[in-house]
């Protein structure tokens, strides 16, 4: 994969950390300044959670930085969409030959429409002035889909991410007449786990497996807390047995676009 220069979040994430460390402070010491936990500190200098303006300030004012973080912020940083521990993701996902995507909850991000991205990112409670600069971001991403060669795309998707109100009944129906619409094109395989399956280990969490140009494969999981990338064999070949299991639950083809063609009907 071709290396890229260092983002204006990753710089930020740098300075926190060489800052915080020229200043003679532990995570846990700048944490009781700053009026955060340690973890939170640590969160935030490794990019698992995105720092904001008035973290910034309280580091500034502890620090006697004059400014300096929430300058870097304001000019720099609130421009870069991405949070820090999906651009590696992005840059795996651009390069993929293959993508593997099980999802028990939402749509995937690559499929999703602008209306209904919106409103997972007001569920997820991202701040109004943010929110078109995160929906702009996870659009761009959809571009993988449009190049040539396309990487092929297989999704399964849990029956109840089709049959949750997200945004309301227009976002809805015009979700699912996308995902039909995907499910036709020739390098989109979408299949349905139904709720007839009833438990199944797929409703543990969402993952990707990448397949990767050089033969080798990465894995991405979600939860509440975090994203992980995961690249070590054993742990890429055990989400490689979990997409079996989740697809071996899943309905072929034709009946998922039943289901798809019965649930858009729903939201009209």
């Amino acid at each position: 994969m071709e290396a890229v220069g260092i983002s204006p979040s990753e710089y930020l994430l740098r300075e926190l950390r060489r800052r915080r460390t020229a200043a003679g402070l532990t995570q846990a010491q700048l944490g009781e300044r700053v009026f955060c936990s340690d973890s939170q500190v640590s969160a935030i200098e490794t990019g698992t959670k995105p720092p904001t303006r008035p973290y910034l300030t309280a580091v500034d004012d502890a620090l006697g930085a004059d400014g300096y973080f929430a300058t870097l912020w304001d000019e720099l940083v609130k421009g870069d969409a991405a949070p820090i521990w999906l651009r590696e993701w992005i840059e795996i996902e651009r390069e993929a030959t293959a993508l593997r995507w099980y999802e028990h909850a939402f749509v995937p991000g690559l499929l999703q429409t602008e209306g209904y991205a919106r409103a997972t990112f007001r569920a997820a409670r991202v701040p109004t002035s943010e929110l078109d600069q995160r929906v702009a971001a996870r659009m761009e991403r959809q571009v993988v889909l449009a190049r040539e060669p396309a990487p092929q795309l297989f999704v399964v998707l849990d029956e109840m991410v089709v049959r949750r109100a997200c945004g309301g009944a227009d976002v809805m129906a015009e979700q699912l007449q996308h995902l039909i619409a995907c499910a036709e094109q020739p390098h989109i395989q979408l299949h349905i786990v139904p709720t007839s399956a009833g438990m199944y280990s797929g409703l543990a969490g969402a993952f990707i497996v990448a397949d990767l140009p050089d033969g080798s494969r990465a894995g991405y999981v979600d939860n509440q807390r975090a994203a992980q990338i995961v690249g070590q064999a054993e742990e890429v070949a055990s989400l490689g047995l979990s997409w079996d299991a989740v697809r071996g639950e899943a309905l072929p083809l034709g009946l998922t676009l039943d289901v798809l063609t019965e649930a858009a009907k729903t939201w009209t």
